[in-house]
């Protein structure tokens, strides 16, 4: 469902300037956007996420140990890392979906 009625005559104007721009070469005066190696990249971004996730359910785990070995852990300490460790680890799969869901429509678009 559209918010509202669609002018197909902008519509259009907008697909030409787009298929014209993605049909250009680089020239002299264009330049092209190269990312900035000193910026962080996804990959590394979401490889430090899964690392994170990693290390919560780490400590969840080594928590529940000791509470179950009868070391003093109080159980609301345990409670609370196990659900960050389960709220991340979601977080992150989520995001793995995206992505992955992200690539198959890329895949899928004509070329």
């Amino acid at each position: 469902m559209m918010a509202g009625p669609v002018e197909m005559s902008g519509l259009l104007a907008q697909m030409q300037e787009l298929r014209s721009i993605a049909s250009r070469e680089p020239g002299a005066g264009q330049k092209i956007d190269i990312p900035n190696q000193s910026q962080p990249q996804f990959s590394s971004m979401f490889k430090d996420a899964v690392d994170q996730v990693a290390e919560l359910q780490s400590q969840a785990g080594n928590l529940q140990e000791a509470y179950v070995r009868g070391d003093n852990v109080d159980i609301t300490r345990v409670m609370v890392a196990s659900q960050k460790s389960s709220i991340a680890f979601q977080a992150v799969v989520q995001v793995r979906n995206k992505l992955v869901e992200s690539y198959k429509d890329i895949m899928n678009m004509p070329v």
